[in-house]
């Protein structure tokens, strides 16, 4: 990817990350020939916006919506249903559900706060919306507090317009643990699952990397190999995709994706030998898993402690192209020896894992992490990304910097 376009969109909150960070689901999505995005603006309150594909002017609404906009966890996570109502989660970190949708298809303007199924939403965390291939939604997220958690998965029919509980606890912690997950959709709508266990709210705590898949929108469950999960899923019932210990400076809540043949791809990273973080990726062949590491880090850096971190280097966003036997792999990142600019792993056959950086833009982007349209990209493969300059202090303190641009970044090979 050589090439890109920027078009500005307006200016927002930056105090924090809370506008880029990388698990929102989504920050911006495609639905047809519409792309809609959502953002936090200087005083906190949601901003909707909606272009048609190829132009570069987005028409923008002010909702009635306020967040907190000081916890960078509080993020905005938006999906199109395939009757085209935009669905809206946000302004969570243990807290009730805040949940919206449009008036009408194809609108901006938000109902009032709604109820899901009632059940299991007073302490939500990480909403993540995905949209099944009969334009259905599935609506992940965390009940309860980090270490301390469960993930629930809800079902959203656009027949009878209601949500539905699928599992109230796939992954059990046995108040030991929680899980923190990545997931994504592929080609044959399989719902694919990835996670690393924590044992506190010490991010130091995290280990290991597991998966599971869904086959039929997260009512059962599969091991890779196809063999059935009784739910919930714990430590000692799950496949363990690559064994990490604790202390290992392993991040949570990364990114995943699958080709076209259903195979899972998942990207994060951990301290290699000499305790120094590097990017990885972690995949399933057919036949069993694989890692490659993708960077050359020379300095380490200190990942313990709880909140939101400030970290010299994103979390990293993987997006892979698969032709015939060959698979062509894309990390995004950024990384603060690198200027904090938007920045590219570029791998043209996993088979000889040869890969190339580039910048994919000029400006420093403080702690932004990547985040983009999925829908798209596994439609046209085409790689639209949400950007930001923004600050984020340890531990959710502010960085005194003013609103920033908000724009997305439309790359091409």
């Amino acid at each position: 990817m050589t090439k890109s376009n920027y078009i500005n969109v307006a200016k927002g909150w930056a105090k924090t990350s809370v506008n880029a960070t990388i698990f929102r689901r989504n920050s911006i999505v495609t639905h047809e020939n519409s792309q809609y995005l959502a953002f936090y603006n200087a005083d906190g309150f949601m901003v909707l916006g909606k272009r048609e594909l190829g132009d570069d002017h987005f028409t923008l609404h002010t909702t009635q919506y306020q967040g907190n906009v000081k916890d960078a966890h509080n993020v905005i996570s938006i999906m199109v249903d395939g009757d085209g109502f935009l669905h809206v989660a946000f302004d969570h970190h243990v807290n009730p559900l805040r949940y919206a949708k449009s008036l009408a298809a194809g609108g901006l303007e938000l109902s009032h706060e709604l109820s899901m199924t009632g059940e299991n939403e007073t302490n939500v965390t990480y909403p993540e919306f995905y949209r099944l291939d009969n334009g259905n939604l599935l609506f992940l997220y965390r009940d309860g507090s980090s270490g301390r958690g469960d993930l629930v998965l809800n079902h959203y029919d656009t027949q009878t317009k209601l949500w539905t509980q699928r599992q109230t606890c796939l992954i059990d912690g046995e108040g030991e643990r929680n899980a923190y997950w990545q997931a994504c959709m592929d080609a044959f709508g399989t719902l694919h699952l990835s996670w690393v266990w924590r044992e506190s709210p010490d991010v130091i705590t995290n280990h290991d990397l597991c998966y599971a898949r869904s086959p039929d929108g997260g009512k059962t469950w599969q091991t890779s190999s196809g063999q059935n999960y009784t739910l919930p899923i714990t430590a000692s019932s799950a496949e363990y995709a690559w064994e990490i210990p604790q202390n290992s400076t392993l991040m949570n809540q990364t990114s995943m994706v699958a080709d076209k043949r259903g195979h899972p791809y998942i990207a994060t990273y951990w301290a290699d030998k000499a305790g120094v973080p590097q990017y990885q990726l972690v995949f399933h062949n057919g036949h069993s898993w694989q890692r490659r590491q993708v960077s050359r880090r020379k300095k380490g850096f200190n990942l313990a402690g709880t909140g939101s971190k400030k970290v010299p280097i994103s979390r990293p966003q993987i997006a892979v192209d698969t032709t015939g036997a060959t698979t062509k792999a894309y990390l995004l990142f950024r990384d603060e020896r690198r200027g904090n600019k938007a920045s590219i792993a570029s791998c043209a056959n996993l088979g000889k894992t040869n890969w190339r950086i580039q910048y994919l833009n000029t400006k420093a982007l403080g702690s932004w992490e990547p985040s983009y349209d999925t829908e798209l990209w596994q439609r046209d493969k085409k790689l639209h990304l949400f950007v930001q300059n923004v600050g984020q202090g340890d531990g959710e303190t502010l960085e005194e910097i003013e609103p920033q641009s908000v724009g997305v970044l439309e790359c091409q090979a």
